[in-house]
């Protein structure tokens, strides 16, 4: 089995393997995979870090895999106007929901109550499969799982939500 403990970035880097990897298996840091052409590896790297599409695994033997968004259900919102799809962001965002932003759509994992949500906002909301690619968010480098922020409830860093930068404090209760 190849092992990596490395990223590394660069559209001109030759490889012969990839891996083929939906947004769960990307955010784990370490974790078990199989190329498209068969090859075990498994891969040890800095917490906090989410694979994306076109970054490469670095193996301890020097062989780079090519890491591949998977395409999976996913949610994708269209509106009418930007001031609708920020509307719909906001509060997707508020939620704690990885996101996807795009000047046309916004994208999330499929959940059928968020689509309920959003298209109560009077958004369009087609379910399909595509890859998907959320926004890093601003806790993505260098992120090594603790924080704080106070919203009145307690949090420890082993709840498994994303965050995102919030400006100013706001006081409401999360169910997490």
């Amino acid at each position: 089995m190849l092992e990596a403990h490395e990223i590394v970035q660069g559209e001109s880097l030759q490889t012969a393997m990839a891996i083929e990897l939906g947004f769960d298996d990307r955010q784990k840091s370490r974790h078990k995979g199989v190329t498209q052409c068969g090859q075990e590896i498994g891969w040890f790297i800095a917490r906090g870090h989410v694979l994306k599409e076109g970054d490469f695994l670095k193996c301890t033997s020097g062989e780079l895999i090519r890491v591949v968004s998977a395409q999976e259900k996913v949610s994708t919102v269209y509106a009418r106007s930007a001031l609708d799809l920020t509307r719909a962001a906001y509060h997707l965002g508020n939620r704690h929901v990885p996101l996807q932003i795009n000047n046309e759509f916004l994208r999330y994992q499929h959940d059928h109550v968020l689509d309920e949500m959003v298209k109560g906002l009077g958004l369009q909301v087609e379910v399909e499969s595509a890859a998907f690619q959320p926004e890093a968010g601003a806790y993505a480098a260098g992120h090594s799982g603790g924080h704080s922020h106070s919203h009145g409830d307690s949090h420890d860093s082993t709840h498994g939500k994303s965050h995102s930068f919030v400006l100013r404090p706001h006081l409401h209760k999360h169910d997490h």
